[in-house]
């Protein structure tokens, strides 16, 4: 099976396309719902796109709003990378504060301190916040409080067209930084040190356009791996990053799953039964919190006691409870999970509060005994492609239920 585009990396090239009134084109983007809202976003800030076979074609003659939707921002917290570009562009930027899953406080105060270091002002009513420049931002130095990915991402891309050289310290390493980093320096920008705590940007009078492909997804494929693990089974994909994956394909391997990579392919055999073991989530190269929800469902069903500590979100176990209604067996104490394993797993009517949470059940229910009925699958849907289709592609009992926002399972 080939991995899609990562969804993590496609939002902030779409929004990198903002810079430039030339011609980017972009490759193997996947049509999920966090994508299509990207489209509709910048969209309605100017852009003109088009689909060409395996490619979006992406033009923005002039920027026709520095405003971006709050009905659009409201339901995708990554619309906010919008801001730096349009800084950056305009000299001016505005949006509603975010949304998107319900996974605890993202707040964006490290993007406004960024923006504001860069010589923009910030004002903050009605639930909209305003950036504005007098003339060209200046580079400046920015320290991070937290290595956030957004705020790296959105404070480099208005930093881009800055006059003068830009420090970012404490960024986020996330390979999407370093993909985004990538696409901005194939139109002209003068990135370097990404995929480090220093990153350093020389500013550019103006950048052009260009043609890129986006790194695989590595949350997906590990949601795959997971999957294929859980159940005893064997899963080979393709178009993946292994390196990208390291954290994930370590506690794989320590839970008893035969894990072996060859070039940019990756195939996995399940254990008949998992083992335990501990998961704490950090930035990257950590362990990924968005791989937190998946492994859960898989030390549902291991030999012994795992704990998983939850370093990123603080409000991302609300999978637990929907887990023990298909009888998992989880005590929460403070930021960590204690996951005593059980033999079998029970279907049940379980709802997804939040993507990763609803791949969670995914897994969950691919194991459980009996059907499980999952709703809620719309955050599901968010981020992955054509998900149902290609677990039954690889053997699942698994479908959508016609006019029901809901995925069904039957052993």
């Amino acid at each position: 099976m080939r991995v899609s585009a990562a969804k993590n990396a496609v939002l902030p090239i779409l929004a990198a396309t903002l810079l430039t009134g030339d011609e980017c084109r972009i490759r193997d983007i996947p049509e999920i719902q966090d994508v299509l809202t990207m489209h509709r976003l910048i969209e309605l800030l100017g852009a003109e796109i088009r689909r060409e076979e395996e490619e979006w074609v992406l033009r923005t003659p002039a920027v026709l709003t520095s405003e971006a939707s709050y009905d659009l921002v409201r339901m995708m917290r990554a619309s906010i990378l919008v801001m730096g570009p349009l800084l950056a562009r305009t000299g001016q930027a505005v949006a509603g504060l975010p949304g998107g899953c319900a996974i605890g406080v993202r707040p964006i105060d490290l993007h406004l301190k960024g923006f504001a270091a860069l010589g923009a002002e910030i004002s903050l009513s009605h639930g909209r916040v305003q950036a504005v420049a007098n003339g060209r931002l200046r580079g400046a130095h920015i320290y991070l409080d937290y290595p956030s990915v957004t705020a790296t991402e959105n404070i480099l891309m208005a930093a881009v067209l800055a006059e003068g050289t830009t420090t970012i310290e404490n960024a986020a390493e996330e390979p999407e930084v370093v993909d985004l980093a990538n696409f901005l320096n194939s139109m002209g920008a003068r990135v370097s040190g990404a995929g480090t705590r220093l990153v350093r940007v020389e500013g550019v009078k103006e950048l052009h356009g260009s043609s890129y492909t986006p790194i695989p997804d590595r949350i997906e494929a590990g949601t795959f791996l997971v999957a294929a693990a859980a159940t005893g089974g064997w899963v080979a994909l393709e178009n993946v990053v292994p390196d990208h994956l390291a954290a994930v394909i370590a506690k794989l391997r320590e839970a008893g799953v035969a894990v072996e990579t060859e070039g940019d392919r990756v195939v996995a055999e399940g254990p008949a039964r998992p083992s335990a073991t501990n998961v704490k989530t950090l930035p990257y190269p950590g362990f990924p919190t968005d791989m937190q929800a998946p492994f859960m469902a898989l030390l549902t069903i291991a030999q012994g006691t795992s704990v998983i500590t939850e370093t990123v979100f603080e409000n991302r176990f609300r999978h637990v409870e929907e887990l023990k209604r298909m009888g998992a067996r989880i005590d929460i104490e403070g930021p960590s999970a204690i996951v005593h394993g059980v033999e079998r797993l029970t279907g049940a009517p379980v709802t997804a509060s939040d993507l990763r949470a609803g791949a969670a059940l995914v897994v969950a229910g691919l194991v459980a005994e009996g059907e499980t009925e999952i709703a809620g699958v719309h955050h599901i849907d968010r981020g992955y492609k054509d998900l149902v289709e290609r677990l039954r592609s690889l053997g699942a009992n698994i479908e959508r239920v016609s006019g029901v926002p809901s995925l069904q399972f039957e052993e």
